[in-house]
């Protein structure tokens, strides 16, 4: 046990948490990465599942910090892999030197500030102590794996595995009985890698999910060239994109074109791959009508696809519209159940009722395995903040605090909680854009706000409750305007038992947002206060 002071604490070494150590270095402040894994990497690290992919294009799902770098490496694939994507994190750590200044093995378990000092106190699980000026929650959004609450959930005999949690050494299932719940992104690139190995797989499905197809292949030469050959303008110009990703999108309304025009959209979409698929039209996620033309189409591929009438019934999502829950891509998910070694089963129609020693009880019967593979999410963009200890002003707890949903200025700090930051929390883009330009634009801001403190002596800045409340409220009508709220999914908390419904992300648009941002920051950071020293508690309320 030590205690060791510091001017920063950053939680978690992702690319978050690798990006801001490079940043406060370049400031001259010392600062130190906690991090529970044993490496770089953060959700790549964690999700080594089979078929892990990332479901943005390689070339944008990089760094633009280094154009250097940018140029030299070399993406193998569209659509990059795990292992690639870790590869590429190492790399980036060993060429800036980052892991001096991290400390693996360490979990954070409380984070508490002291109104006196305005110095932050963060307690690891091996009883450490860092004392710090600064906080910075890079922990991502993705980070808290969710274990299903099913009777019997400890009982069973056989191998378990969550695919956020996935063995380092990997596993083999060949000639083995597997069942996987849950039918979300990490199943859907899960089940058809576990399919060609089990000598059986059965499919425990709730909601079925819209996905479209990845058609990943290997990187086309010429794609890459005019990416590298001006890269700098395409990132500029994805940046300004709703999503942050660069892709063709179409400002016609899907209800004002011919039934024949919108047909060859959506099948020059669906040829192309990708969730470039709804930018087809720009009223999709405004307008059910027109989004219901979308959704209608993706039930016929599927319909199309799948062999057997009830089954491809099953797999067709309906009752909530297309891209108001995570929409996946995959690599022949929806084929994978014409194989005969794939069952499906509608736990709708037949819930689970427990797991047992041998296998998954429903209503209707028992199925045994041998595996047993949950892919039932996380407790996404709240619950790796919530499961730390932080403790503002007065002793509040944060997870308190968030008792009725995440409340936020900006998603970068929490009134009441002064110099904590945190990197794409709720209310920001985040989960809703490409994560590593929504990343670069939260530690850009985060810096530049901290080198504009350095310059002129001030040591404490803390969102007000006045910025925080109306944020929030613009937050919400802003995800009003849209079909998101539509959907049971977890923008909305809805695979967590008990956890608040409120829409987490902003779905203003990245570049929306980074406008608003930096008008914020011109105006002197209206919304914060700021000061030299211990700011009293009457003074940010």
């Amino acid at each position: 046990m030590s205690e060791t002071r510091i001017d920063a604490v950053i939680v978690g070494a992702g690319f978050a948490g690798m990006y801001m150590l490079h940043r406060l270095r370049g400031l001259g402040i010392a600062a130190v990465v906690l991090e529970q894994g044993e490496d770089v990497g953060g959700t790549w690290y964690w999700n080594r599942y089979p078929g892990a992919r990332c479901d943005v294009e390689s070339m944008q799902y990089s760094f633009s910090f280094l154009p250097e770098l940018q140029q030299e490496w070399r993406w193998s694939e569209r659509f990059a892999s795990q292992p690639e994507i870790l590869r590429y994190a190492a790399h980036v750590a060993e060429r800036l030197d980052l892991r001096r200044d991290m400390r693996f093995h360490t979990r954070v378990t409380r984070a508490a500030f002291d109104e006196a000092s305005a110095l932050w106190t963060v307690e690891t699980d091996g009883g450490d102590r860092y004392i710090a000026r600064y906080c910075v929650m890079a922990t991502g959004c993705l980070s808290t794996a969710k274990l299903p609450e099913i009777e019997g959930l400890g009982s069973f005999e056989g191998a378990t595995y969550h695919t956020g949690a996935w063995p380092h050494e990997g596993v083999d299932f060949s000639g083995k009985r597997v069942a996987v719940i849950g039918t979300g992104s990490s199943a859907i690139q899960a089940i058809p890698v576990i399919a060609q190995q089990a000598a059986h797989l059965t499919v425990f499905q709730r909601t079925p999910n819209f996905s479209i197809p990845s058609r990943n292949a290997p990187m086309d030469d010429d794609y890459e060239s005019w990416w590298k050959s001006d890269y700098e303008a395409h990132r500029a110009k994805a940046r300004m994109m709703r999503t942050g990703i660069l892709y063709g999108l179409n400002d016609k309304s899907a209800l004002e074109v011919p039934p024949e025009e919108r047909e060859a959209e959506y099948e020059a979409r669906w040829a192309r791959g990708g969730t470039a698929f709804m930018g087809a039209f720009s009223d999709l996620i405004t307008n059910r009508e027109a989004n219901d033309t979308a959704a209608e189409f993706v039930r016929r591929k599927i319909r199309g696809i799948v062999k057997d009438p009830k089954v491809a019934e099953l797999l067709a999502p309906k009752g909530y519209p297309i891209g108001t829950k995570r929409i996946c891509v995959d690599t022949e998910y929806f084929e994978t159940f014409n194989r005969p070694n794939v069952t499906l089963v509608d736990v709708r129609e037949a819930p689970i009722e427990a797991i047992t020693p041998r296998g998954v009880r429903t209503r209707t019967g028992e199925y045994e395995c041998d595996a047993l593979v949950f892919a039932t999410g996380f407790d996404a963009m709240t619950g790796a903040l919530t499961r730390i200890d932080i403790r503002g002003r007065g002793d509040a707890g944060l997870a308190e605090a968030w008792a009725d949903g995440p409340r936020t200025y900006l998603g970068l700090m929490a009134a009441g909680f002064p110099n904590l930051f945190m990197i794409t929390g709720p209310g920001s883009p985040s989960v809703l854009s490409n994560m590593i330009v929504s990343i670069e634009q939260h530690v850009d801001w985060l810096s530049d706000c901290l080198a504009h403190m350095q310059a002129r002596g001030l040591t404490t800045i803390e969102a007000t409750l006045e910025a925080q409340e109306a944020w929030v409220a613009h937050v919400n009508e802003v995800a009003d305007r849209t079909l998101y709220p539509q959907a049971a999914s977890w923008y909305m908390g809805a695979n967590v038992p008990g956890k608040p419904r409120v829409f987490m992300p902003y779905i203003g648009g990245v570049g929306t947002y980074r406008e608003k941002c930096a008008e914020i920051a011109a105006k002197g950071y209206e919304g914060f206060r700021l000061s030299a020293g211990a700011m009293p508690a009457a003074a940010a309320e």
